[in-house]
């Protein structure tokens, strides 16, 4: 049986500070749900943990005690509302999430291609575009490598956008360069370790609207991924009400290129 369309796993509300959308709030998801037929959706806020150290300006204000206003979350008959959230990995590879805070969570995802955060990757200010597209190349094992061998409960962590345009959003030639540089066989090798922990591997609104002829480039990861035997949960990563008018089309293309059944889909 295809994959159905049936959940969303990535979805942001007012409290992420890149929303501040005073009409994405957790009824209005809700009400995508309900429109679209989906039986289960997750609200993924982001976060960093107060007894974490390291985090940047930006994410200190959203604390537990920040994300958790979304609770009690509405509910309605036939459509299943998931607490979530959408923590981090600094260039340290601490993640903002201690373990004692993880059974707070329904869902977890870790994003590892944050790199347009000044805490997230070393850069000498006189890199050239090419030195940038190598270090963000090598960066993407890296970090994932980091976050598979965490202890963590991979049965409900996704790894988020793994092929997100911000791993290298110094153009879209070098982002798509970027991701040609990451070898199969250390994707491969990724892949294989993300399957054994049981992980989700999302896949992105965003990543997924690429042009046509950037097809081959981007999913290239995702087919080694399925090949071994990696499962998959769509994410529509919205921050505001409109991008859930685009969601069940992308999703319908990406589902449909990278051949996907009701088998290759993480279960939570």
């Amino acid at each position: 049986m295809k994959f159905q369309i049936d959940h969303d796993y990535h979805i942001h509300s007012q409290l992420s500070s890149c929303s501040r959308d005073p009409e994405q709030t957790t009824a209005r998801i809700l009400q995508y749900a309900r429109e679209n037929q989906l039986s289960r959706i997750c609200v993924t806020d982001h976060y960093w943990d107060t007894a974490v150290a390291g985090a940047s300006s930006w994410y200190q204000p959203q604390d537990f005690a920040h994300v958790s206003q979304s609770l009690p979350l509405p509910q309605a008959d036939g459509v299943q509302f998931l607490f979530g959230c959408e923590t981090d990995m600094d260039k340290h590879f601490t993640l903002g999430m201690p373990l004692s805070r993880a059974d707070d969570f329904d869902f977890i995802i870790i994003p590892t291609t944050h790199l347009h955060m000044k805490n997230m990757i070393d850069l000498v200010g006189d890199e050239s575009p090419k030195e940038q597209i190598a270090k963000r190349s090598a960066l993407w094992g890296r970090r994932l490598d980091a976050v598979l061998d965490m202890p963590l409960p991979f049965h409900k962590v996704g790894i988020a956008h793994l092929a997100c345009s911000l791993l290298c959003n110094i153009s879209r030639d070098a982002y798509l360069e970027t991701l040609s540089r990451i070898p199969e066989d250390e994707m491969a090798r990724l892949f294989a370790k993300a399957a054994e922990r049981g992980c989700g591997i999302e896949l992105n609104q965003s990543d997924m609207s690429f042009a046509d002829h950037e097809a081959d480039t981007v999913l290239r990861m995702f087919h080694i991924a399925k090949a071994c035997g990696c499962k998959f949960y769509l994410g529509s990563d919205a921050h505001h009400p409109k991008a859930f008018s685009k969601t069940r089309d992308i999703f319908t293309r990406a589902i449909d290129l990278l051949d996907l059944n009701e088998n290759d889909k993480f279960m939570l």
